[in-house]
């Protein structure tokens, strides 16, 4: 039974308050190539392909770090990996903002996904460790609710910004943010709450222990369904709001930017109250299956809207773009569903096992839906950026709905926890 006294609690609000504002720089991040996407093509001349690969840097760095994310929250702790991560997260970013070609932003944008790769898997342990395991999906759809503030700033904020002061100048600024959290980080941030007088544990790095615990998750064949789908959902919504949404509005359905990016903003407010709302029912009910599978498949079937092609009255394209923020945040349970069938010790890894499909995902998709697009482009310019048709995306968008769809059938295989760790539950049982 975890026992907090009333000042751990009172810091753990501020400890958690910096936390969450860094997280929200990172989704900024992630999702900040979709507000400036005609920008960035114009300064660097890019094709859709190059222009998702420049997007898709941040994910590729972001899945590698997954699992090394996971390991190093579990030995070193979160407060050591959040400093780290916000000074190179911060320096990528002013690289980024001062790039002269395509492949100095290339080398920004990767430090920027080394950086803010930490940062979620760190939140995650810190709420672990000091909240309670039954309102483990509710704390983290709170915190993601406002990290996704970050997200939303992605959308309006950020091309009204850009376009009155210059994206370069925006990711500048923000990498100087970066660097501020990260010493509020190493200030702010206690690794697990202490009893009055307890020493502070030596971290240490046990290469047997790590192997041996990883290799527990991975051969666990409840946490592979967990990956499947969050592969599935977040791969595809990621690539789509992290890129090619504000595309995708405004040449294939002819909105102004300031429109497109209303749309994007709702799509991410969506995610950000779904992610409360979904969380908060699954552990109400003390069910993790059930939603999982209505929220998923829900989401696959919107797919089926933007295939289609069909011109959309403007109130309900807004209405969908919200809903479908909404059900993308099934995603958030999988999470929950794989801390809770793994060893508690090992929450950190088990977390980045389970995050690190949808990142893998986004990082194929971008560049490849940007290829196929490429494919069937009929050669039309637009101040200087390839503009590409609605068949065009139908083509490129064919793969994020069958993203989605084997997605939302995975979870038909996820094993329900009933909100508790049923690892534990079984060693109890068993007398272990």
């Amino acid at each position: 039974m975890l026992h907090i006294t009333p000042g751990q609690a009172r810091h753990r609000l501020t400890m958690m308050a910096v936390v969450v504002v860094t997280y929200m720089l990172s989704f900024f991040q992630r999702f900040a190539p979709a507000g400036v996407a005609q920008d960035l093509a114009a300064a660097f001349q890019t094709s859709a392909a190059s222009l998702g690969v420049l997007a898709a840097t941040y994910f590729y760095v972001y899945t590698l770090m997954q699992i090394p994310t996971g390991i190093l929250a579990d030995t070193l702790g979160p407060r050591r990996i959040l400093l780290l991560g916000g000074l190179v997260g911060g320096c990528g970013s002013l690289l980024f903002g001062f790039a002269p070609n395509l492949d100095v932003a290339l080398v920004g944008r990767t430090l920027i996904g080394l950086g803010v790769s930490v940062t979620f898997i760190a939140m995650l342990k810190l709420i672990a460790v000091w909240y309670e395991e039954h309102r483990f999906a509710t704390m983290t759809g709170l915190a993601l609710l406002l990290g996704n503030l970050g997200s939303v700033l992605a959308g309006v904020p950020l091309a009204m910004t850009a376009q009155a002061l210059g994206w370069r100048e925006v990711f500048m600024g923000v990498g100087v943010i970066s660097l501020v959290l990260a010493a509020l980080c190493w200030l702010m941030v206690r690794d697990r709450p202490l009893a009055r007088g307890e020493a502070a544990p030596a971290h240490r790095f046990d290469r047997t222990v790590v192997l041996n615990g990883m290799l527990s998750i991975l051969k666990n064949r409840a946490t592979w369904p967990v990956v499947a789908v969050n592969t599935g959902v977040s791969g595809s919504f990621f690539t789509f709001g992290g890129l090619w949404a504000m595309p995708f509005l405004m040449q294939a359905h002819g909105l102004s930017r300031a429109d497109a990016s209303s749309h994007l903003s709702l799509l991410f407010m969506g995610f950000a109250l779904g992610s409360v709302i979904i969380g908060n029912l699954s552990d109400r009910l003390r069910r993790r299956k059930p939603v999982l599978i209505a929220v998923s498949h829900l989401y696959a079937l919107i797919w089926l809207f933007w295939l289609s092609g069909t011109p959309l009255p403007q109130g309900m394209s807004y209405a969908l773009f919200a809903l479908m923020g909404l059900a993308t945040a099934s995603f958030t349970l999988t999470w929950a569903c794989a801390k809770e069938v793994n060893p508690p010790l090992l929450s950190g890894m088990s977390t980045s096992v389970a995050n690190m499909g949808g990142f893998a995902a986004a990082a194929l998709l971008q560049p490849l839906v940007g290829a196929v697009m490429d494919l069937s482009w009929d050669g039309r310019l637009e101040n200087g950026a390839r503009f590409y048709s609605m068949a065009d995306f139908q083509w490129g968008f064919a793969l994020l709905a069958g993203f989605a769809l084997t997605g939302a059938l995975a979870s038909w295989w996820v094993k329900e926890t009933g909100c508790r760790n049923i690892w534990q539950a079984n060693r109890e049982t068993s007398g272990v």
